[in-house]
Protein backbone atom coordinates (compact mmCIF):
# COMPACT_ATOMS: atom_id res chain seq x y z
CA UNK A 1 0.00 0.00 0.00
CA UNK A 2 1.35 3.15 -1.41
CA UNK A 3 5.14 3.67 -2.59
CA UNK A 4 5.89 5.77 -5.21
CA UNK A 5 9.32 7.19 -6.56
CA UNK A 6 9.49 11.52 -7.47
CA UNK A 7 11.75 14.04 -8.01
CA UNK A 8 12.64 16.22 -4.97
CA UNK A 9 12.06 19.18 -6.70
CA UNK A 10 8.61 18.46 -7.52
CA UNK A 11 7.55 17.19 -3.96
CA UNK A 12 9.04 19.89 -2.50
CA UNK A 13 6.62 22.41 -4.70
CA UNK A 14 3.73 20.46 -3.74
CA UNK A 15 4.75 20.39 -0.39
CA UNK A 16 5.17 23.88 0.42
CA UNK A 17 1.76 24.62 -1.46
CA UNK A 18 -0.05 22.61 1.07
CA UNK A 19 1.88 22.38 4.48
CA UNK A 20 1.58 26.37 5.08
CA UNK A 21 -2.05 25.88 6.17
CA UNK A 22 -1.24 22.78 8.98
CA UNK A 23 -0.64 24.86 12.27
CA UNK A 24 2.31 23.81 14.21
CA UNK A 25 0.52 23.15 17.58
CA UNK A 26 -2.44 21.26 16.65
CA UNK A 27 -4.65 19.60 19.06
CA UNK A 28 -6.06 17.17 16.70
CA UNK A 29 -3.40 14.34 15.64
CA UNK A 30 -4.50 14.34 11.77
CA UNK A 31 -4.76 18.03 11.22
CA UNK A 32 -0.79 18.07 11.44
CA UNK A 33 -0.86 15.64 8.77
CA UNK A 34 -0.59 15.96 4.98
CA UNK A 35 -2.86 13.51 3.07
CA UNK A 36 -0.37 11.38 0.08
CA UNK A 37 -2.81 9.59 -2.33
CA UNK A 38 -0.88 7.75 -5.47
CA UNK A 39 -2.87 6.54 -8.32
CA UNK A 40 -1.84 5.48 -11.51
CA UNK A 41 -3.53 7.55 -13.89
CA UNK A 42 -1.94 10.00 -16.39
CA UNK A 43 1.17 7.65 -15.68
CA UNK A 44 1.53 8.22 -12.08
CA UNK A 45 0.14 11.15 -10.22
CA UNK A 46 0.72 12.27 -6.74
CA UNK A 47 -2.31 13.96 -4.52
CA UNK A 48 -1.24 16.07 -1.36
CA UNK A 49 -3.54 17.88 0.64
CA UNK A 50 -3.71 19.45 3.91
CA UNK A 51 -6.60 21.52 5.94
CA UNK A 52 -6.82 23.08 9.00
CA UNK A 53 -11.05 22.23 8.99
CA UNK A 54 -11.54 25.80 7.97
CA UNK A 55 -8.93 25.95 5.03
CA UNK A 56 -7.55 23.10 2.33
CA UNK A 57 -5.27 23.36 -0.06
CA UNK A 58 -4.88 20.54 -3.23
CA UNK A 59 -1.87 19.97 -5.32
CA UNK A 60 -1.53 17.17 -7.47
CA UNK A 61 2.15 16.46 -9.44
CA UNK A 62 3.54 13.68 -11.25
CA UNK A 63 5.58 10.74 -9.78
CA UNK A 64 6.32 7.00 -10.19
CA UNK A 65 3.64 4.92 -8.71
CA UNK A 66 4.77 1.37 -7.50
CA UNK A 67 1.50 0.45 -5.38
CA UNK A 68 -1.74 3.19 -5.32
CA UNK A 69 -3.30 4.18 -1.93
CA UNK A 70 -3.37 7.02 0.52
CA UNK A 71 -1.31 7.69 4.35
CA UNK A 72 -1.57 10.85 6.50
CA UNK A 73 2.16 11.93 7.49
CA UNK A 74 3.71 15.15 9.42
CA UNK A 75 3.38 17.55 6.90
CA UNK A 76 6.28 19.74 8.21
CA UNK A 77 8.29 16.85 9.37
CA UNK A 78 7.94 15.38 5.43
CA UNK A 79 8.84 18.93 4.29
CA UNK A 80 11.42 19.94 6.79
CA UNK A 81 13.06 16.30 4.94
CA UNK A 82 12.30 16.89 1.35
CA UNK A 83 13.93 20.71 1.59
CA UNK A 84 17.47 19.30 2.75
CA UNK A 85 17.56 16.78 -0.22
CA UNK A 86 20.22 18.00 -2.82
CA UNK A 87 18.79 19.37 -5.92
CA UNK A 88 17.68 16.51 -8.36
CA UNK A 89 17.24 14.10 -6.17
CA UNK A 90 14.91 10.96 -6.64
CA UNK A 91 12.91 10.14 -3.11
CA UNK A 92 11.76 7.35 -2.77
CA UNK A 93 8.52 6.92 -0.28
CA UNK A 94 6.89 3.74 0.96
CA UNK A 95 4.08 2.80 3.79
CA UNK A 96 5.28 -0.33 6.12
CA UNK A 97 2.14 -1.97 7.07
CA UNK A 98 4.08 -4.16 10.12
CA UNK A 99 5.73 -0.85 11.47
CA UNK A 100 2.70 1.63 10.52
CA UNK A 101 5.59 3.63 8.62
CA UNK A 102 6.06 5.41 6.03
CA UNK A 103 9.59 5.25 4.60
CA UNK A 104 11.14 7.78 3.12
CA UNK A 105 14.70 7.27 1.21
CA UNK A 106 17.20 9.41 -0.75
CA UNK A 107 20.53 8.04 -2.01
CA UNK A 108 21.88 7.18 1.31
CA UNK A 109 19.54 8.78 3.82
CA UNK A 110 17.16 7.05 5.52
CA UNK A 111 13.93 8.20 7.63
CA UNK A 112 10.85 6.26 8.99
CA UNK A 113 7.85 8.39 9.74
CA UNK A 114 4.44 7.74 11.64
CA UNK A 115 1.69 7.99 10.25
CA UNK A 116 -2.29 7.97 10.60
CA UNK A 117 -4.70 5.74 8.36
CA UNK A 118 -6.24 8.05 5.33
CA UNK A 119 -9.98 7.21 6.21
CA UNK A 120 -9.89 9.90 8.91
CA UNK A 121 -8.76 12.25 7.01
CA UNK A 122 -11.54 15.29 7.15
CA UNK A 123 -12.52 16.75 3.52
CA UNK A 124 -13.70 19.96 2.61
CA UNK A 125 -16.91 19.25 -0.10
CA UNK A 126 -18.00 22.19 -2.22
CA UNK A 127 -21.58 20.18 -2.56
CA UNK A 128 -23.18 23.56 -4.68
CA UNK A 129 -21.73 25.64 -5.86
CA UNK A 130 -24.38 28.56 -7.62
CA UNK A 131 -22.06 31.14 -8.40
CA UNK A 132 -18.21 30.57 -10.88
CA UNK A 133 -16.00 32.66 -12.45
CA UNK A 134 -12.98 33.29 -14.41
CA UNK A 135 -10.21 36.59 -12.81
CA UNK A 136 -6.87 36.50 -14.27
CA UNK A 137 -3.84 36.70 -11.76
CA UNK A 138 -3.33 40.43 -12.71
CA UNK A 139 -7.30 40.40 -11.28
CA UNK A 140 -7.23 38.49 -8.45
CA UNK A 141 -3.86 39.83 -7.04
CA UNK A 142 -4.64 43.50 -7.64
CA UNK A 143 -7.90 42.94 -5.31
CA UNK A 144 -5.80 41.53 -2.61
CA UNK A 145 -3.12 43.70 -2.64
CA UNK A 146 -4.83 46.60 -2.57
CA UNK A 147 -6.95 45.75 0.34
CA UNK A 148 -5.40 43.23 2.55
CA UNK A 149 -3.62 45.81 4.41
CA UNK A 150 -6.92 46.90 5.71
CA UNK A 151 -8.00 43.65 7.28
CA UNK A 152 -8.78 44.17 10.87
CA UNK A 153 -6.49 41.94 13.18
CA UNK A 154 -9.19 42.29 16.29
CA UNK A 155 -10.75 38.83 16.59
CA UNK A 156 -13.38 40.26 18.77
CA UNK A 157 -14.44 41.83 15.06
CA UNK A 158 -14.60 38.48 13.43
CA UNK A 159 -16.76 40.01 10.55
CA UNK A 160 -13.99 42.44 9.77
CA UNK A 161 -11.32 39.72 10.07
CA UNK A 162 -11.35 39.42 6.16
CA UNK A 163 -11.94 40.91 2.13
CA UNK A 164 -15.05 41.39 1.58
CA UNK A 165 -15.96 40.10 -2.00
CA UNK A 166 -19.09 41.43 -3.71
CA UNK A 167 -20.87 42.41 -6.72
CA UNK A 168 -21.72 46.19 -7.14
CA UNK A 169 -24.31 46.85 -9.68
CA UNK A 170 -25.29 49.91 -11.91
CA UNK A 171 -24.20 51.51 -15.49
CA UNK A 172 -20.69 49.41 -15.59
CA UNK A 173 -20.98 46.52 -12.63
CA UNK A 174 -17.97 45.78 -10.83
CA UNK A 175 -16.76 42.79 -8.49
CA UNK A 176 -15.36 44.47 -5.74
CA UNK A 177 -12.72 43.93 -2.42
CA UNK A 178 -13.16 45.92 0.54
CA UNK A 179 -11.43 46.00 4.09
CA UNK A 180 -11.31 47.76 6.95
CA UNK A 181 -10.46 47.77 10.74
CA UNK A 182 -11.99 50.77 11.64
CA UNK A 183 -8.81 53.40 10.80
CA UNK A 184 -9.02 53.09 7.25
CA UNK A 185 -10.93 51.59 4.19
CA UNK A 186 -9.43 50.34 1.38
CA UNK A 187 -11.36 49.18 -1.56
CA UNK A 188 -10.82 48.30 -5.19
CA UNK A 189 -12.36 46.65 -7.96
CA UNK A 190 -12.12 44.49 -11.37
CA UNK A 191 -15.26 44.55 -14.50
CA UNK A 192 -17.86 42.34 -13.44
CA UNK A 193 -16.92 38.57 -14.85
CA UNK A 194 -19.30 36.16 -16.80
CA UNK A 195 -20.78 34.23 -13.83
CA UNK A 196 -20.44 36.51 -10.75
CA UNK A 197 -23.95 38.76 -11.60
CA UNK A 198 -26.22 38.24 -8.79
CA UNK A 199 -23.56 36.81 -6.31
CA UNK A 200 -23.85 37.64 -2.53
CA UNK A 201 -21.24 39.20 -0.81
CA UNK A 202 -18.99 36.81 1.06
CA UNK A 203 -16.29 37.54 3.77
CA UNK A 204 -12.56 35.55 3.03
CA UNK A 205 -10.91 34.88 6.13
CA UNK A 206 -7.51 36.59 6.74
CA UNK A 207 -5.32 33.53 6.94
CA UNK A 208 -7.44 32.28 3.13
CA UNK A 209 -6.13 35.40 1.45
CA UNK A 210 -2.29 34.90 3.11
CA UNK A 211 -2.63 31.34 1.60
CA UNK A 212 -3.78 32.91 -1.79
CA UNK A 213 -1.28 35.47 -2.24
CA UNK A 214 1.36 32.90 -2.47
CA UNK A 215 -0.29 30.95 -4.62
CA UNK A 216 -0.51 33.83 -6.95
CA UNK A 217 3.06 34.41 -6.93
CA UNK A 218 3.76 31.56 -8.58
CA UNK A 219 1.25 31.09 -11.49
CA UNK A 220 0.19 33.36 -14.65
CA UNK A 221 -2.58 31.65 -15.19
CA UNK A 222 -6.76 32.64 -15.06
CA UNK A 223 -7.99 31.85 -11.99
CA UNK A 224 -11.09 30.00 -11.40
CA UNK A 225 -13.51 30.58 -8.53
CA UNK A 226 -16.34 29.09 -7.41
CA UNK A 227 -18.55 30.59 -4.73
CA UNK A 228 -21.30 28.82 -2.45
CA UNK A 229 -23.39 29.72 0.78
CA UNK A 230 -20.59 29.16 3.09
CA UNK A 231 -17.38 28.40 1.33
CA UNK A 232 -15.05 29.62 -1.58
CA UNK A 233 -12.87 27.53 -3.91
CA UNK A 234 -10.03 28.28 -6.18
CA UNK A 235 -8.33 26.65 -8.95
CA UNK A 236 -4.59 27.41 -10.01
CA UNK A 237 -5.09 24.25 -11.94
CA UNK A 238 -3.21 21.28 -10.22
CA UNK A 239 -3.60 23.56 -6.97
CA UNK A 240 -6.76 23.83 -5.23
CA UNK A 241 -7.67 26.28 -2.21
CA UNK A 242 -10.88 25.62 -0.85
CA UNK A 243 -12.26 27.61 2.43
CA UNK A 244 -14.92 28.32 4.44
CA UNK A 245 -16.02 31.99 4.50
CA UNK A 246 -16.62 34.54 7.17
CA UNK A 247 -20.35 34.00 8.82
CA UNK A 248 -21.43 37.48 9.71
CA UNK A 249 -22.65 40.96 7.61
CA UNK A 250 -20.21 43.39 6.69
CA UNK A 251 -20.90 46.79 7.58
CA UNK A 252 -22.04 49.31 4.82
CA UNK A 253 -18.92 51.08 4.16
CA UNK A 254 -20.25 53.40 1.79
CA UNK A 255 -21.27 55.05 4.42
CA UNK A 256 -17.70 56.07 6.05
CA UNK A 257 -16.72 57.48 2.20
CA UNK A 258 -16.94 61.31 2.60
CA UNK A 259 -18.70 62.85 -0.48
CA UNK A 260 -18.44 66.57 0.37
CA UNK A 261 -14.33 67.09 1.00
CA UNK A 262 -14.11 70.01 -1.02
CA UNK A 263 -10.02 70.53 -0.58
CA UNK A 264 -7.59 68.97 -3.08
CA UNK A 265 -3.84 67.70 -2.44
CA UNK A 266 -1.66 66.12 -5.34
CA UNK A 267 1.62 65.16 -4.66
CA UNK A 268 4.50 62.48 -5.87
CA UNK A 269 3.60 59.53 -4.47
CA UNK A 270 6.83 58.23 -4.11
CA UNK A 271 8.41 61.32 -3.21
CA UNK A 272 5.86 61.63 -0.01
CA UNK A 273 6.25 57.86 1.14
CA UNK A 274 10.13 59.14 1.20
CA UNK A 275 9.29 62.09 3.34
CA UNK A 276 6.85 60.50 5.78
CA UNK A 277 9.62 57.71 6.33
CA UNK A 278 12.53 60.29 7.40
CA UNK A 279 10.11 61.99 9.28
CA UNK A 280 8.33 59.31 11.01
CA UNK A 281 12.11 58.32 12.46
CA UNK A 282 10.43 60.91 15.42
CA UNK A 283 7.19 59.06 15.90
CA UNK A 284 8.41 55.28 16.46
CA UNK A 285 6.35 55.35 19.47
CA UNK A 286 3.69 57.55 19.05
CA UNK A 287 3.16 57.11 15.13
CA UNK A 288 1.71 60.66 14.64
CA UNK A 289 2.87 62.63 11.60
CA UNK A 290 1.11 66.13 10.60
CA UNK A 291 1.15 67.23 7.16
CA UNK A 292 0.73 70.78 6.73
CA UNK A 293 -0.68 72.33 3.75
CA UNK A 294 -0.71 75.59 1.91
CA UNK A 295 -0.59 76.94 -1.63
CA UNK A 296 1.67 75.10 -3.42
CA UNK A 297 3.38 73.34 -0.59
CA UNK A 298 3.43 70.35 2.17
CA UNK A 299 5.32 70.51 5.21
CA UNK A 300 5.49 66.94 6.85
CA UNK A 301 6.38 67.16 10.83
CA UNK A 302 6.32 65.05 13.80
CA UNK A 303 7.42 66.82 17.55
CA UNK A 304 8.05 64.28 20.41
CA UNK A 305 9.00 65.54 23.88
CA UNK A 306 10.67 62.32 24.25
CA UNK A 307 12.42 61.91 20.79
CA UNK A 308 12.43 65.53 19.37
CA UNK A 309 11.57 66.79 16.09
CA UNK A 310 11.47 66.86 12.48
CA UNK A 311 10.40 68.76 9.63
CA UNK A 312 10.74 68.18 5.78
CA UNK A 313 9.07 70.42 3.03
CA UNK A 314 8.22 69.18 -0.89
CA UNK A 315 6.49 71.01 -3.72
CA UNK A 316 2.62 69.79 -4.08
CA UNK A 317 -0.45 70.56 -5.79
CA UNK A 318 -2.90 72.45 -3.41
CA UNK A 319 -4.44 75.14 -4.15
CA UNK A 320 -6.91 76.02 -1.14
CA UNK A 321 -7.01 77.79 1.97
CA UNK A 322 -4.04 76.62 4.66
CA UNK A 323 -4.92 72.95 6.50
CA UNK A 324 -3.22 70.77 9.02
CA UNK A 325 -4.40 67.50 9.46
CA UNK A 326 -2.84 64.28 11.64
CA UNK A 327 -2.08 60.49 10.86
CA UNK A 328 -0.92 56.98 11.95
CA UNK A 329 2.04 57.97 9.46
CA UNK A 330 2.14 53.64 9.41
CA UNK A 331 -1.37 53.75 7.80
CA UNK A 332 -0.69 56.26 5.26
CA UNK A 333 2.60 54.46 3.90
CA UNK A 334 0.71 51.39 3.84
CA UNK A 335 -1.68 53.44 1.45
CA UNK A 336 0.91 55.07 -0.40
CA UNK A 337 2.88 51.79 -1.45
CA UNK A 338 -0.62 50.78 -3.38
CA UNK A 339 -0.15 54.05 -5.63
CA UNK A 340 1.69 52.88 -8.67
CA UNK A 341 0.63 55.82 -11.01
CA UNK A 342 3.00 58.69 -9.55
CA UNK A 343 0.58 60.70 -8.65
CA UNK A 344 -1.36 60.71 -5.34
CA UNK A 345 -4.62 62.88 -5.08
CA UNK A 346 -5.85 63.53 -1.46
CA UNK A 347 -9.79 64.68 -1.13
CA UNK A 348 -10.03 66.30 2.69
CA UNK A 349 -12.79 68.80 4.36
CA UNK A 350 -10.71 69.90 7.24
CA UNK A 351 -8.42 68.42 10.01
CA UNK A 352 -10.59 66.57 11.75
CA UNK A 353 -12.48 64.64 9.01
CA UNK A 354 -12.00 61.66 7.48
CA UNK A 355 -9.79 61.68 3.89
CA UNK A 356 -10.34 59.77 0.67
CA UNK A 357 -7.05 58.95 -0.63
CA UNK A 358 -6.91 57.50 -4.28
CA UNK A 359 -4.00 56.75 -7.22
CA UNK A 360 -4.88 60.25 -9.52
CA UNK A 361 -4.11 57.61 -12.77
CA UNK A 362 -6.12 54.65 -11.69
CA UNK A 363 -9.70 55.40 -9.94
CA UNK A 364 -10.34 51.81 -9.45
CA UNK A 365 -9.24 51.43 -5.81
CA UNK A 366 -10.15 54.09 -2.66
CA UNK A 367 -8.93 54.71 0.24
CA UNK A 368 -10.25 56.61 3.22
CA UNK A 369 -8.24 57.37 6.22
CA UNK A 370 -9.33 58.33 9.53
CA UNK A 371 -7.01 61.55 11.00
CA UNK A 372 -5.18 61.28 14.30
CA UNK A 373 -4.37 64.10 16.75
CA UNK A 374 -0.95 65.33 17.26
Amino acid sequence: MVKFVIERDLLLKSLSHVQSVVERRQTIPILSNVLLEANTENGGTLLLRATDNELEISDKTQANVEKTGSITVSAHKLYDIVKKMPDGAQIECAYQEDTAQLMVKSGRARFALPTIPAEGFPTMTLESAPFSFVLTTAELQGLIDRTQFAISTEETRYNLNGIYLHEKTGENPVLKAAATDGHRLATAEVALPKGASGMPGVIIPRKTIGELTKLIAETAQDVTIWVSENQIRFSFGDVILSSRLIDGTYPDYDKVIPQGNDKFLEVDSASLTTVVDRVAVISEKSRGIKLSLKKGALIVSANSSDEGMAEDEMEAGYDAEPLEIGFNYRYLLDILAQVKGGTVRFSLLDGTSPVVIQDANDPSALYVLMPMRV
